[in-house]
């Protein structure tokens, strides 16, 4: 024990004898580190929004779309070629389906530009036309006025629902938006009611600039050749399974789908949208820890580099302690003990910088950061590994050599 003590403390003198040379020998661990804490922060935390922002669809919601659940490429054509979904698919669901409570139909159209008489906003406004049941199956809550209602989308009125980011672009006074006009495609739309506030989704992307307007009215302004998006919200969370079957035999039927063969749409789930998000994580740590490998062996070379700098400018050092009694594995310990005491610094200076970039882009991106203790510890474990296995030669080296020829040395 009494060993030990003396190992540390002699490696921390000769560390802080020379902070300079000493912190560059780190840079590379500290990059490593810093980049497994920051990213697994990141990532932790965007699970965590993502089981928030998908806990808003409720526990048995689902959707219909012609369009898969990928992330990165897929044949874009092969998925062009299926037929769209269609507002008489919608009625069809509604209808024949025992297990669906409600059904709604939507269409984004973004990068529009909203004005009023006061203001006007920039060109990033998604304007999204939708059906009434919209308000149940997006968990919509309304503040002020009322949602959109079947007679609204029956008739295409000119109405619109708007979020809070619009509505506070458009009538910056706070002045009552409520029986406003304002100007969709050079439409004028009269303001039937506010959203409230929503936040963000995955910390990116605000919910809150957007507009409601009839699907009918929408369709109207931006064409019908589209396919629906379509939510399904069924009598309960027990039945959620039984409603996409019926769903699915259903939209087979109606599209003619031959049996055996895969059908021509998707249906996306909170788990199946959580597990596309995971898959993704999984990526990204591959990677973090792929760039904090590279980075530790960049750290553990230059560690070997300056451990055998050590050793040649510390000769005389050793032949005297050699001289004065002190064995081979003393020498091995003390040498050893010094590259794991560096490398274990850097480790420490990688997770407090990782840290701090996390609290950073956790108030630059919005989303919540939470660094996982594995991470710390595994980063710190990984670090002093390094500094061990690539301070092994040179304190083998500084203990086989000989006290005589090493008291020689100038």
């Amino acid at each position: 024990m009494f060993a030990l003590l003396d190992n540390l403390r002699l490696a921390l003198s000769t560390l802080l004898g020379n902070p300079l040379r000493s912190l560059l020998t780190l840079l590379g661990i500290v990059i490593g580190v810093t980049t497994v804490i920051v990213m697994m922060g990141l990532i932790e935390g965007l699970q965590v929004k993502v089981n928030s922002d998908l806990a808003q669809l409720g526990s048995n919601t689902f959707e219909v779309n012609k369009w898969p659940l990928a992330l990165g490429r897929f044949d874009w054509h092969y998925y062009a070629r299926r037929k769209n979904i269609t507002m008489d698919d919608v009625d069809a669901i509604r209808e024949s389906c025992p297990s669906v409570l409600q059904v709604s139909a939507s269409l984004p159209q973004w990068g529009q530009k909203v004005a009023s008489s006061l203001a006007q906003t920039r060109p990033t406004v998604e304007i999204k036309g939708a059906t009434p049941e919209a308000v149940e199956t997006s968990s919509l809550t309304v503040s002020e006025g009322r949602f959109l209602n079947e007679v609204d989308h029956k008739e295409g009125r000119y109405v619109a629902v708007l979020g809070v980011d619009v509505a506070e672009a458009l009538f910056p006074q706070k002045t009552d938006a409520l029986g406003r006009t304002v100007r969709i495609q050079n439409r004028p739309f009269t303001v039937i009611g506010l959203l409230q506030r929503r936040g963000s989704y995955l910390g990116l992307m605000s919910m809150d600039n957007i507009v409601y307007i009839p699907m009918s009215t929408f369709q109207t302004l931006y064409g019908k050749g589209r396919s629906l998006d379509v939510k399904v919200q069924a009598q309960s969370a027990e039945l959620m399974s039984r409603a996409q079957d019926e769903v699915t035999v259903l939209m087979r039927r109606r599209r003619a789908v031959p049996e055996g063969q895969p059908a021509d749409f998707d249906i996306h789930t909170n788990e199946s949208m959580t597990r596309m998000v995971n898959e993704l994580s999984t990526v990204i740590r591959a990677a973090s820890f792929g760039v904090c490998l590279l980075s530790l062996v960049v750290g553990g070379i230059g560690i070997l580099n300056i451990m055998l700098v050590s050793v040649m400018e510390r000769t005389r050092e050793i032949g005297v302690r050699k001289a004065l009694g002190a064995k081979r594995r003393r020498i091995l310990g003390q040498f050893a003990t010094e590259a794991m005491a560096l490398a274990l610094v850097g480790g420490v200076l990688g997770v407090g910088l990782g840290y701090g970039l996390a609290v950073l882009a956790k108030w630059v991106i919005g989303i919540p950061v939470v660094v996982p203790t594995w991470a710390v510890v595994l980063s710190l474990v990984m670090s002093s590994g390094v500094g061990l296995l690539f301070g092994i030669y040179p304190a083998a080296r500084a203990a086989r050599l000989d006290p005589v020829e090493a008291m020689r040395a100038e």
